[in-house]
């Protein structure tokens, strides 16, 4: 049996932000079926204790960057946790990131370099009885594991997984002894990034292997316009990266056993989460397709494309409901929006309840990204045969084929795709959707096409596992 620990900041059901905690929640559990023993070592923060009981206390720590903290175990939804206990870096109001104002907390370095440092420890030592064979991070928020492994002269390999490379986990030099580094590794080999230190960076120079969450974005982080300032670290590391594509949690998310909507085996039960829907949204029935997003609504999610490619959608018949928040410019612009057309209504915020009613409701599912290194929502969107409309780009490339000419004959086709990623190309593909939707008997084929992909986790968890099998015989 391989024993594998996650290092990671969110892991759904517990805490969730996006789809970093869907990744956290679903994989340990397919990585069972492997003979893998994962336990997942997440913070302590206020949501995350409040739903916690029957916790085991396995070690104490007079000082965790600033104050005492314990290392608690308990079992969760099936899922074997490590939770750091530890009030003056957790326990708080606002989000797990940011305050209520969306600002990141200034001590951020400090509560994920804890994270990162009980990760390594428990490399190191042990939690109880239990050490694993690979420590597993996530993002910036576990970069500096290799770095307090060094410090520990510990020899567990470290897997790095980037979900997003837009956030670095930056801080300033002078927070080197604060955070427990060594001063001698503050250079370009490690975790220097412009004179600052970079756990993202310290990540990605430690990893024995390096994975993202899909073959393209691999691809488009070796370039400078995906890279985001890593680029030449991930070309200097090339060889121990690779994409292996999320999957998502398929009995969760199963239209035939759905308890947030009405259940159906095929793509004719759609029609009556569609009127449910509609009525949700206060929208009216229309001839024309019912596109839904869930998202967070910025500028690298294509929000501000949408705004201006809708008129094409609605001049065709077509509704958008939408579900989401963020930059709070594009909330004001799509809430004006909907003031003036009936045809498009927004809610402002984030309910798992209404998400599913959506993906069930929706006829399209809408992707349009700039950037987007694997996506979930599409995922959802061919399980419940709401047809995906994505941008070309990452793991949308990878898990949506585009109804071409050529993949429509073959039978092959599953969404829509379009490139490049600006507002007349979404523009085009809302006329190329509205086309294919008058189209019964093809768009029957897209959404049969869909709900027949493998979208789970279990290609993707054996790519996991052989990675593991490979450092653990390495290492033996």
């Amino acid at each position: 049996m391989t024993k594998v620990l996650f290092v990671v900041s969110e892991c759904a059901p517990l805490v969730k932000t996006g789809g970093l905690a869907d990744v956290a929640g679903a994989l340990p559990l397919a990585l069972g079926a492997f003979d893998c023993d994962v336990r997942i070592l997440l913070p302590g923060y206020r949501a995350v204790m409040a739903q916690l009981s029957k916790t085991r206390v396995l070690e104490t720590y007079d000082d965790l960057f600033g104050g005492p903290a314990k290392l608690r175990h308990c079992v969760h939804a099936g899922l074997t946790l490590y939770v750091i206990d530890a009030p003056h870096l957790y326990d708080r109001e606002g989000g797990i990131y940011g305050d209520v104002t969306g600002q990141d907390w200034p001590d951020n370095p400090a509560r994920f370099a804890a994270l990162s440092y009980v990760g390594a420890t428990i490399a190191d030592k042990g939690a109880g009885d239990w050490t694993p064979d690979i420590l597993h991070g996530h993002d910036w928020q576990a970069g500096l594991t290799p770095e307090y492994l060094h410090v520990a002269a510990c020899d567990v390999p470290f897997v790095f997984t980037v979900h997003n490379i837009a956030f670095h986990g930056n801080t300033t030099a002078d927070q080197l002894n604060a955070l427990r580094l060594a001063p001698t590794r503050f250079n370009a080999d490690h975790f220097e990034f412009w004179g600052q230190i970079s756990a993202l960076k310290a990540g990605l120079m430690g990893a024995a292997k390096i994975t993202t969450v899909s073959l393209t974005y691999a691809e488009e982080l070796l370039t400078p316009e995906f890279g985001i300032g890593m680029d030449g670290v991930l070309r200097y590391r090339k060889a121990e990266l690779s994409g292996i594509v999320n999957g998502i949690d398929a009995a969760t998310w199963n239209p035939a056993t759905d308890p947030n909507i009405k259940p159906y085996k095929s793509a004719a039960g759609k029609a009556a989460n569609k009127k449910m829907l509609q009525k949700t949204f206060g929208l009216d029935p229309s001839d024309g397709p019912l596109c839904v997003l869930v998202s967070r609504l910025t500028e690298q999610k294509g929000i501000d494309l949408l705004v201006d490619a809708l008129p094409e959608l609605l001049s065709h018949g077509g509704q958008l409901a939408l579900l989401g928040s963020g930059d709070p410019k594009l909330e004001v612009s799509l809430l004006e929006f909907a003031a003036h057309n009936e045809n498009v209504a927004v809610k402002i915020g984030y309910d798992e309840n209404l998400s599913h009613q959506m993906m069930a409701g929706g006829d399209v599912i809408l992707v349009p990204s700039r950037f987007e290194p694997c996506g979930l929502t599409q995922l959802y969107g061919l399980r419940y045969g709401t047809v995906p409309l994505v941008a070309l780009t990452g793991g949308l490339a990878d898990t949506v084929i585009n109804a071409s000419p050529a993949a429509l004959s073959n039978n092959a086709a599953t969404g829509i795709q379009f490139f490049p990623v600006n507002a007349q190309a979404l523009t085009n593909a809302f006329r190329r959707l509205c086309a294919l939707y008058q189209q019964p008997k093809v768009w029957k084929i897209l959404q049969r096409n869909g709900m027949k992909q493998a979208v789970g986790w279990d290609m993707s968890a054996a790519e996991y596992h052989a990675i593991y099998r490979g450092l653990t015989k390495a290492s033996s």
